[in-house]
């Protein structure tokens, strides 16, 4: 891995360690529901593209997801051009670190999808960051591909406000997806091949639990 993604991660593991060993993450003040507004069953795969902070911890959290076929890291919100680590963490492309997450909605649903991406995967009340990682390159955004997706986050983000189940109102943005960029090779399933990483021990591991413990009938069964 490149030293400049080390360095670049440093102060958000600091930030993890002092703060006790894990991702800080907003306090649920209640259960999520499951969400009232949900798209339609349909047969083949379908695509989600979703941000919330670093996209190793995304990433992680959604390959544990059964129905998730695929999931990889990129960049959405901003040019090809610029589409580059190195440029987006400078918080000035419009990007934001976004992963596209392949999934069989026969098996699981968009707006379970955004359940666990919205209690789990990341703090949604937290505005262009998450924990130490601060830029509008780790803001909260559902990058809608079609009109139902784009009514499914809406509604469910209504929902979740009104039943009051965060601290705070979240903050995701809900745009239209333009174009996603796929990350460089050594983000992809980045967990996994440097889980003792200490990032990853610290960061990304708890929210992997967190899926764990809360949804175990979500989680994908090893043969």
């Amino acid at each position: 891995m490149a030293i400049k993604t080390i360095l670049g991660r440093l102060p958000a593991l600091l930030f993890a360690t002092l703060a006790g060993g894990g991702a800080v993450m907003t306090a649920a003040t209640g259960t999520f529901p499951d969400p009232v507004v949900d798209a339609k069953p349909a047969p083949g795969r379908q695509t989600a593209v979703l941000a919330g902070g670093c996209f190793w911890c995304t990433e992680a959290v959604f390959e544990m997801v059964e129905g998730v076929d695929d999931v990889i890291s990129g960049y959405a919100g901003g040019t090809k051009d610029s589409a580059k680590y190195d440029i987006v963490s400078t918080g000035r492309t419009g990007h934001a670190e976004s992963i596209l997450i392949t999934f069989e909605p026969s098996k699981i649903s968009y707006g379970q999808l955004l359940k666990i991406f919205f209690s789990v995967a990341h703090d949604p009340t937290s505005l262009n960051r998450q924990g130490a990682d601060i830029g509008p390159q780790y803001r909260s955004a559902v990058f809608y591909a079609n009109e139902e997706q784009k009514r499914v986050a809406e509604a469910y983000i209504k929902q979740i406000n009104e039943a009051q189940v965060l601290k705070k109102p979240i903050v995701t943005q809900v745009v239209p997806l333009d174009k996603f960029y796929t990350a460089e090779n050594y983000h992809q399933n980045y967990a996994t091949l440097n889980h003792e990483n200490p990032y990853i021990v610290n960061v990304s591991d708890p929210k992997v639990e967190k899926l764990k413990k809360l949804y175990p009938g979500c989680v994908r069964k090893r043969k």
